[in-house]
C-alpha cells in the first residue's frame, strides 16, 4: 500500500473521528450513528497503521491490489450504513403514519364531542 493511501487514510479517520466527536458535543447525532462512524473510521487507522493486514487480507479475498480492497471495505461499511438507515427510515415512517391516523382519530371525536354538546 502507498504512502500516500496510508496518510490519506489516517487523515480520513482522524478528521472523521474529531467531527463525530464535535456532533456528539452538540448533541446532533445519535450514540448508535456515532459509534457506527468511531467504528469506521478506527478501521481506516487500522487499514493505514497496519498496511501488511490490507495485503493480507486483499490476498486471502483473491482482491488483485491493496487499494481495492481498501474501497471495497469503505464500498461495504457505507451499503451497511445505507440498509440500517433505510430500515430506521422505514420504521419512522409508520409511526408517523400511525401518529397520523391516531390524531385524526383525536380530532374526529374532539370534533364530534362538540357537536353534540352544541345540540343539546
Amino acid at each position: 500500500m502507498s504512502v500516500t493511501l496510508r496518510v490519506i487514510l489516517l487523515s480520513a479517520s482522524v478528521l472523521t473521528f474529531i467531527w463525530v466527536l464535535k456532533k456528539i458535543r452538540n448533541a446532533q447525532v445519535t450514540l448508535q450513528d456515532a459509534v457506527f462512524w468511531l467504528l469506521s473510521s478506527l478501521l481506516l487507522v487500522i487499514m493505514g497503521v497496519f498496511p501488511d493486514l490490507v495485503i493480507s487480507a486483499a490476498n486471502l479475498v483473491g482482491v488483485a491490489s491493496p487499494v481495492n480492497f481498501v474501497f471495497l471495505c469503505i464500498i461495504f461499511v457505507l451499503l451497511v450504513k445505507v440498509f440500517l438507515m433505510s430500515i430506521k427510515l422505514s420504521q419512522l415512517e409508520y409511526k408517523l403514519q400511525r401518529l397520523v391516523q391516531h390524531e385524526a382519530i383525536t380530532e374526529k371525536k374532539i370534533e364530534d364531542k362538540e357537536q353534540h354538546d352544541t345540540e343539546h
